[in-house]
């Protein structure tokens, strides 16, 4: 009689474990069909925070400090990059950040047809953890419906670690990675040039090679091009402290501008366009000039405006002639 009751409760607590791992399956499934208004992308981001030690250095984008031992070599790294490579290398490739959307962009519904985009990286001797850092950050937390592909451009880098190593890590990855090696130094403009001659995406989306995207980012840019594909659209840019790696919210209430000398600049957000959202801060802001190292132009409307300026040597003043074109 005990024998029996015994093998009922393994029974009974093994259907209860095969019932959990249905229930999960079918949850977490991308070919659960039930709610497809929901973004299928959870599940990267669901690898994402499987496969971290969520305690680790610079998780949900805390502060990296260094002990006093190590501050002379940290200085001394520091000098290779012009940040703190010593935390950032300490970082997760994949780590995690919070999500500092207001309450209202985190309930938006955007449409399921969206149009998709190749996303342009160029890099010069970038460290090998903070470049990473941006290609698994955009593998991520992109919908892969939406994210076609990823180009690093790679403008004549010379460190060692940047040619096959970066080639044959990158073979791994769940989505199509091109490297294009530029034969000599060109510049950031001709770069990015480039890479957007052998995208394919119906949009171009160009980020710098030290950023980390965060949850949410690429739907609203996408949305915004497929209402108005004449659209270019540039996220909230945040913050990561070049000393500590810090992950620090950007300011939703400034846009950008220039003087007189042709220097961009941030100012406040005009009460005109205050008063033309109605009060809601979901609602996208117009604005003269764009920073010029993130934003998002459907590819077709990129050539038709004639792209950048290809005379233009190394970094700076392509934010505004771009502005000036669109």
């Amino acid at each position: 009689m005990r024998r029996f009751i015994y093998c009922k409760v393994v029974l009974a607590t093994s259907l209860l474990w095969v019932l959990l791992d249905v229930f999960l399956l079918l949850y977490f499934s991308e070919c659960n069909k039930c709610d497809d208004q929901k973004e299928r992308s959870l599940l990267p981001a669901l690898r994402a925070v499987i496969s971290r030690n969520q305690e680790g250095p610079g998780e949900m984008g805390k502060a990296v400090l260094i002990p006093k031992d190590d501050q002379e070599k940290m200085k001394e790294l520091f000098k290779i990059n012009q940040f703190n490579l010593m935390a950032s290398d300490l970082i997760a490739l994949n780590r995690s950040l919070p999500d500092v959307r207001l309450d209202g962009c985190k309930t938006k519904v955007y449409p399921e047809e969206l149009p998709n985009t190749s996303v342009v990286i160029v890099f010069h001797n970038e460290a090998w953890s903070t470049l990473l850092r941006t290609v698994s950050s955009v593998i991520n937390r992109s919908p892969p419906r939406l994210l076609r592909e990823i180009i690093l451009v790679d403008d004549a880098s010379e460190r060692e670690f940047l040619k096959a190593s970066l080639e044959n890590y990158v073979k791994n990855l769940e989505v199509p990675i091109k490297i294009i090696r530029m034969e000599q130094r060109s510049g950031l403009i001709r770069a990015r040039l480039r890479g957007a001659a052998a995208s394919k995406g119906q949009v171009i989306t160009f980020l710098d090679a030290h950023c980390e995207c965060t949850l949410g980012w690429l739907e609203p840019l996408l949305a915004r091009i497929k209402e108005d594909r004449k659209t270019v659209v540039c996220p909230i840019i945040d913050v990561i402290s070049d000393d500590t790696f810090e992950y620090m919210a950007g300011s939703d209430m400034t846009y950008g501008g220039f003087n007189w000398k042709l220097n961009f600049r941030w100012y406040p957000v005009p009460q005109r366009e205050m008063d033309r959202r109605k009060g809601d801060r979901t609602l996208p802001v117009r604005t003269p000039t764009m920073a010029g190292g993130l934003f998002s132009i459907d590819r077709n409307y990129f050539e038709e405006i004639g792209t950048y300026d290809a005379g233009m040597d190394i970094w700076g003043g392509e934010n505004l002639e771009m502005s000036f074109r669109v």
